[in-house]
């Protein structure tokens, strides 16, 4: 179920700007990896820096892509085993309780990844001297733009529960 359609305009207009600078992200790689390989090919010598700039863009577009895609509930789930086995009322409190544990998750790898920029942002890449910390910053910021949407979304599910999978063909609707 994509969330975004019930998100209050802040909600949505952050979602809106992670996903403009996810597009400006993927164009800048595409567009650096090709150069650089056009001019390895038909010039003879690449640019240094694009692979530097190309390794901060791809990592900041992954963790900032799991915000995006949480936005749009569109990360995996497997519910075939929890809707044969666990008896409707249980599926609910189940569900409840991985939103719980997922945001306990992200919570520790915001933590996590904090600590790693901080304890490495004194160290220069090679090429460009920037703070090799701000690579790593990557993932709590990502992260926390992962939690916020998760804890929406989390409160939105609770407040209007599902019908089952087995009703529907896209995962279950929300009960308005």
């Amino acid at each position: 179920m994509d969330y975004r359609d019930h998100y209050p305009a802040v909600l949505r207009g952050l979602s809106h700007l992670v996903d403009i600078c996810l597009a400006l992200g993927g164009f800048a790689i595409v567009t650096l990896v090709f150069c650089n390989a056009s001019l390895r090919g038909f010039a003879g010598f690449d640019l240094a820096w694009s692979l530097e700039v190309t390794s901060f863009l791809l990592l900041w577009s992954t963790f900032t892509g799991c915000a995006a895609a949480v936005a749009r509930g569109a990360h995996m789930r497997v519910t075939e085993i929890v809707e044969t086995l666990v008896p409707v009322a249980g599926q609910r409190a189940l569900s409840i309780a991985i939103d719980l544990i997922i945001a306990v998750l992200l919570i520790g790898l915001i933590v996590t990844g904090y600590n790693i920029s901080v304890h490495t942002w004194a160290q220069k890449t090679t090429v460009l001297y920037w703070p090799v910390g701000l690579l790593y910053a990557s993932m709590p910021v990502g992260m926390a733009l992962t939690l916020i949407f998760h804890l929406y979304n989390m409160v939105f599910d609770i407040r209007n529960p599902v019908v089952p999978h087995a009703t529907h063909s896209d995962g279950g609707e929300a009960l308005l």
